[in-house]
């Protein structure tokens, strides 16, 4: 009887030991590095959920996303492919009709027998970035019922009566337009988008799963407009508002291109300081990002109610930062450490909590959750895997993170600095233990020649040419189909 009970105990742990881990894929759109444990804002910013799940993973505080805008980034981190490699450099490059067969995350871990489900903004959010093939199960919530909705009339409670409410716009700000507005909504918690993609998450965890499952959630805020519930708001009086530290003539070390980044979308920043609301625009911001947070706390609270809990991978990422008027700039895409740093932490079972320095991209995602689930390896990776990391956060790493900007413009962080090389040249380099607000450009200092050529071994060798934009093809929503628009020829792909 003894040996036929060990025979079976043998058996089972045999079974749980083949048992690939589960891996739940938290994204979140826009978030700089104002988290609680990161320490990017000057205040006090509310991030109990975040923290959380820092104490028990490898919190990476110098991760960097690939590209600082959502499209390009977003296609990197799910292709694991950079943008200088796939030609995928803006909002207007989408992924699918210019690279159908590409192996994203989701088809990998679905080819390798897993459940793939999901709601939210994971791909960027657009009929032709989140096709139902990359899915088994995937709730659109973003494309489909997000309050905010590009190019359609509104889909407000008040839409059918009229476009916009009395009080509109709720930031006081007139002329930014709907998509830089702020506020609280005419809605209850449980209606906004964010509430109901996390609902979605929460009852697949409370789910038996016959086998094991890559669930994707992503959290729109706090990406733009900063719509949250007033409690949220609340939990930053105006007397606590920090505004950002901002230079004057910061910019006058800076070349050109660097300029020109910073430019873009300034008339946002203005309005909003000849209105005299910079500060409430913080307050959103933060809001946001506390709605975002407490989102997070739901899904993870469920996930440890789990029959999963204890084989679950977590990983927690953000596609880019946000400028709230560091060198007088508001949004993203610059190359500047404002636009660049981002939320970043992996816990997976058997490994210590812990934090590393090292400079590390959003690229290595795909190939950091193959090898930690003992999938096949990856054809074709721009990025390497951060288990070693995971075993020790202070392991040498000669990798240092790289973003690129549109075609020819990247920047190289280290662990203690920045270098920038736009396309015609330029350039910019920062030390960011002495200088970390990028106020000194020291790349015409000849001290720091040799390190500039360190730098420069890292570049990009090739500059792929610019993908076809999404307006060179026609999309079919009913059977999520495209077709080239000069040849007609139907694309197909997985």
């Amino acid at each position: 009887m003894n040996a036929v009970l060990l025979i079976l105990l043998l058996s089972i742990a045999a079974s749980c030991s083949a048992t690939k881990p589960n891996v739940l894929f938290l994204a979140v759109d826009d978030m700089k590095d104002w988290v609680n444990c990161l320490g990017g804002y000057e205040g006090k910013v509310h991030t109990p959920n975040i923290d959380r799940l820092a104490a028990r993973g490898t919190l990476f505080t110098n991760a960097h996303c690939p590209s600082p805008k959502c499209a390009p980034s977003r296609a990197a981190i799910m292709t694991g492919l950079r943008p200088s490699t796939t030609g995928l450099y803006d909002n207007g490059h989408w992924w699918k009709p210019n690279y159908p067969d590409t192996v994203t995350i989701p088809i990998h871990f679905r080819n390798h027998g897993y459940q793939v489900a999901g709601a939210g903004k994971i791909f960027h959010h657009t009929a032709g970035n989140n096709p139902p093939g990359q899915w088994h199960d995937f709730r659109r919530l973003v494309f489909e019922e997000d309050p905010w909705f590009r190019g359609v009339k509104l889909n407000y409670p008040w839409s059918q009566v009229k476009p916009f409410p009395e009080v509109y716009p709720f930031s006081g700000v007139k002329g930014l337009g709907h998509e830089n507005d702020w506020g609280s909504l005419r809605l209850t918690e449980a209606e906004y988008d964010d509430s109901k993609t996390t609902a979605y998450a929460v009852r697949f965890l409370q789910r038996d799963q016959p086998k094991p499952f890559f669930l994707a959630c992503g959290i729109f805020r706090p990406h733009l407009p900063w719509y949250a519930p007033k409690k949220y708001f609340e939990l930053y009086p105006m007397e606590s508002i920090v505004l950002p530290r901002v230079k004057k003539g910061d910019l006058e070390d800076v070349p050109g291109p660097g300029r020109k980044f910073a430019n873009a979308r300034r008339f946002d920043f203005e309005k909003i300081r000849k209105a005299g609301r910079w500060k409430h625009a913080v307050q959103a911001y933060l809001a946001s990002i506390t709605f975002a947070d407490a989102q997070i706390g739901r899904v993870l609270d469920a996930l440890d109610q789990s029959p999963h809990a204890h084989n679950t991978i977590v990983v927690l990422w953000s596609d880019h930062g946000w400028h709230l008027g560091e060198k007088d700039h508001w949004h993203k895409s610059t190359l500047w450490e404002e636009a660049t740093r981002v939320p970043f932490i992996i816990s997976a079972p058997g490994y210590k909590p812990a934090r590393s320095s090292r400079p590390v991209s959003l690229i290595n995602i795909f190939p950091t959750l193959n090898e930690l689930c003992g999938l096949t390896q990856l054809k074709r990776s721009d990025g390497v895997s951060l288990v070693p990391l995971l075993k020790d956060p202070k392991a040498p790493w000669s990798r240092p993170a790289k973003i690129e900007y549109k075609s020819g413009n990247v920047a190289v962080r280290s662990e203690t600095h920045r270098y920038i090389r736009y396309q015609n040249g330029d350039e910019e380099l920062y030390d960011l233990q002495s200088d970390p607000l990028e106020w000194k450009n020291l790349a015409n200092d000849p001290v720091h020649r040799g390190l500039k050529v360190q730098f420069q071994k890292h570049l990009p060798k090739t500059w792929a040419k610019s993908a076809a934009k999404k307006s060179a093809f026609e999309f079919d929503p009913t059977t999520y189909s495209w077709r080239e628009k000069k040849s007609g020829k139907k694309i197909q792909g997985r």
